[in-house]
């Protein structure tokens, strides 16, 4: 193992591998949580197309490392993703394990547990996007872009790729207004002179909070104004603190985590 100075950051890592130094144990925690993130997506049922094992690999990938090679890219720099072999083989292993999760565990898992992980990714990655424009010497609006783009662009190609209005255009818990939020905490205390990790601890506080908050208390963007006549969807995404274990077939198909079966359901009053 060897030991290197980066940005003044001691960083810990071997070859290609880097662990930890100038913001890269945040980017790997969240790269990590967001490829299985993108694992377990790519496994219900509006999203799953017959995906392979490998293409569920390659779904986790896009989730893990998405957000952070469209940063790097848009300020010119090479993808941190691919100097560092961390994340790709991170990002493998988290998709690996998505897809060994069983069906009805691994979408328990990720509409409550994991929404508490993916709740803690998110703030970090806002961040790290805002510094980054900040080093580059970005205006405070070009950084904000950033701190947009790094924790939801792994969704948005996940989306897309899976056939599905992005989650950044449909109703959710305020998933980019939150991003925004963080980073424009971050830019507002770092401009101010805090220490940058003081900011960053302080911008997580709101992030976190915020968005923890909105999935707990299902509050959620306000939908456009809809022609007359038109049918509004709503789609009863379960809250964070809602259990989803033991609900009937009828109410899991509702929610969106299970498909039709050919068995018709027993009436209410149970068999006849």
């Amino acid at each position: 193992m060897t030991t290197t100075n980066h940005l003044a950051v001691e960083a810990v890592g071997f070859g290609s591998f880097a662990f930890t130094g100038g913001g890269t144990l945040i980017n790997l925690v969240a790269a990590t949580t967001n490829a299985l993130n993108g694992a377990l997506l790519a496994r219900r049922p509006d999203h799953y197309k017959n995906f392979t094992v490998v293409g569920i690999l390659l779904m986790a990938l896009l989730g893990g490392i998405g957000g952070g090679i469209s940063r790097d890219v848009m300020v010119g720099s090479v993808p941190a993703a691919l100097t560092n072999s961390s994340y790709v083989v991170l990002c493998l292993i988290a998709g690996y394990i998505g897809h060994r999760l069983a069906y009805s565990r691994g979408q328990l898992f990720r509409e409550g547990l994991f929404q508490f992980v993916t709740s803690f990714a998110l703030p970090w990655y806002a961040i790290v996007g805002a510094q980054t424009g900040v080093d580059v010497g970005l205006p405070v609006l070009g950084s904000l872009v950033l701190a947009v783009v790094g924790p939801t662009a792994g969704r948005f190609l996940i989306d897309v790729a899976c056939g599905v209005p992005p989650k950044q255009f449909v109703r959710g818990e305020w998933f980019v207004t939150i991003a925004a939020l963080t980073g424009a905490v971050w830019i507002a205390l770092d401009q101010a002179g805090l220490p940058r990790s003081a900011s960053a601890s302080l911008a997580f506080l709101v992030g976190f909070t915020v968005r923890l908050t909105a999935l707990y208390r299902g509050w959620e963007e306000p939908l456009a104004a809809e022609p007359v006549g038109v049918y509004r969807h709503d789609d009863g995404r379960p809250l964070l603190g809602r259990k989803i274990a033991g609900k009937s077939a009828r109410e899991m198909r509702l929610l969106g985590l299970a498909v039709d079966s050919h068995e018709p359901e027993p009436p209410p009053g149970g068999p006849a």
